[in-house]
């Protein structure tokens, strides 16, 4: 075992602190990697704060992961010291399950994908994730960084960027197709960003116009405000796919409203609280009410060179470990732009 430097939740809803945890040693198929950067998810929080139910402590929150591999185990064929790699949402999976064998690994019917932290392992012990100085991982679950991409503005797509690609190339967004990314944050900027270079026409529905400016210089066609009632009237039966990064509870009916015949409105955020919908929304039209989560390892090293290809990542800001707990309030208050990213030499 080696013991690392973390910060970790001691308990639900307590302010992240520095501790040492245990990670496991190298084995056949596993590389070590040093952690250079760890971005900040919503989904940290939600799980540190029990948001989505009870969780696992001490928890070490962080499954956007980009680093350098330092050590490989004698059975890797994929890795070697000094490869730029990432880790997400997932360290395993069954691998055996018709998900897992189609390239869903995060869809694993097998016993379900094991997340990079707040899970449980194979061999019994608690994952802990990118909040850390190093992680040990079965190189089936490791991707590679390409070398067009900054290890800093990679870190976020790592969960933001495939939780936005997978379905917007799921729903055939692209050329001759109006998309409209629905929240303007750490998800919605790469939805931007994303859906504009598949060639897609993209709206951005925002509560206000506050980040108007950003939006287009990120590749928007047009903003709106949702806080304007004009908005769905002018906007109605517009698009063919609505992307929702939003994880608070929202009005389905309005904005289901929106969408063409066969349109799709796919959930990525994940909000706390159940949702109310009068089926008539869905009904008439023949549309859609979908979610996507994440994507598997395959798409996943997809998504970074597609990203790589196009000469963008993340717009992140960097911070020290020691801001983390600031940084939680900053998300919860929207003030981010667009992705916190924890400069992991600061542990």
């Amino acid at each position: 075992m080696t013991t690392v430097a973390a910060y970790a939740a001691p308990s639900a809803k307590a302010p992240l602190e520095r501790t040492t945890i245990e990670r496991r040693e190298v084995g056949e198929f596993d590389v070590l990697i040093d952690i250079k950067f760890a971005g900040i998810c919503h989904s940290d929080i939600h799980q540190a704060r029990e948001g989505w139910g009870e969780a696992i402590f001490p928890m070490v929150p962080g499954h956007e992961i980009a680093g350098v591999v330092s050590e490989v185990g004698p059975g890797v064929t994929k890795f070697a010291i000094g490869d730029r790699v990432g880790v997400g949402c997932m360290v395993d999976s069954c691998r055996e399950c018709e998900n897992c064998k189609a390239g869903l690994e995060q869809y694993c019917t097998g016993g379900g994908m094991v997340g990079t932290y707040n899970a449980v392992g194979k061999d019994g012990e608690p994952t802990y994730g990118g909040y850390s100085e190093k992680i040990v991982v079965d190189e089936n679950y490791v991707v590679r960084v390409p070398d067009g991409l900054a290890l800093d503005v990679a870190a976020p797509l790592l969960c933001a960027g495939i939780t936005t690609y997978s379905p917007l190339k799921h729903w055939n967004a692209g050329p001759g197709k109006k998309v409209a990314v629905l929240g303007m944050g750490g998800l919605g900027h790469m939805g931007v960003k994303i859906a504009h270079a598949l060639g897609a026409e993209v709206t951005v529905l925002s509560q206000s116009l506050r980040k108007k400016d950003d939006g287009l210089r990120l590749g928007a066609d047009h903003y709106y405000a949702t806080s304007d009632p004009e908005t769905f009237k002018k906007l109605a039966g517009t698009f063919d796919v609505i992307l929702s990064t939003v994880s608070a509870p929202l009005n389905l009916d309005a904005y289901l409203s929106l969408l063409r015949t066969d349109g799709a409105f796919v959930n990525v955020g994940a909000p706390e609280e159940p949702v109310a919908l009068n089926l008539f929304s869905v009904i008439g039209g023949r549309k859609t009410l979908a979610g996507s989560g994440i994507g598997g390892i395959q798409e996943t090293q997809e998504m970074l060179d597609f990203c790589a290809a196009h000469g963008f990542g993340a717009e992140i800001e960097l911070i020290s470990a020691s801001e983390i707990n600031d940084a939680y309030e900053r998300v919860l208050a929207s003030d981010v732009r667009y992705r916190f990213v924890i400069d992991t030499a600061t542990i």
